[in-house]
């Protein structure tokens, strides 16, 4: 084995090296760049619902009580957008707001975010303390939503 036998061994041991770390950096870099398309996977999901969320009304209910024996259901909507054709159903029958309130209000063209409505709730002794509602509206979202709320006296 000559000198210049010597100087091809550590040659090709060098390229050997560099090869293999070569090869370890693509890997790393292959890492970092699906790590990459994820994140950005992620954001643009998030991006998306928080469009959605701008289009999106979220209505709620609760019993207020204003004094003595003076009651409101109170409507409104913690939403982003306007709800539309805001309707009250009581699918176990009611027994809070009479039938004229309800008639007069309702539906309720536009529920702007924020805002809220109140109805005039009959409460006596026989009164349950636990009322099941289903508020219905639209918005620029979806054609038809529906929340089930409880509100409690």
């Amino acid at each position: 084995m000559d000198f210049g036998d010597g100087v091809a061994l550590i040659a090709l041991g060098l390229s050997t090296y560099a090869t293999w770390r070569t090869i370890q950096f693509n890997k790393r870099q292959d890492s970092l760049v699906e790590t990459q398309n994820k994140l950005n996977e992620l954001l643009l999901a998030k991006e998306t619902e928080e469009v959605l969320d701008d289009r999106k009304a979220d209505l709620g209910a609760s019993i207020i009580k204003l004094g003595n024996h003076k009651y409101r259901l109170k409507v409104w909507n913690k939403g982003n957008a306007d709800a539309k054709n805001v309707t009250v159903e009581f699918p176990d029958g009611n027994h809070l707001i009479p039938d004229s309130e309800l008639q007069s209000k309702l539906p309720y063209e536009s529920l702007e975010k924020h805002a809220s409505i109140e109805l005039i709730a009959s409460v006596h002794m026989q009164t349950p303390s636990k009322h099941k509602l289903k508020l219905c509206w639209s918005d620029e979202h979806r054609n038809k939503n529906e929340k089930l709320v409880f509100p409690t006296l």
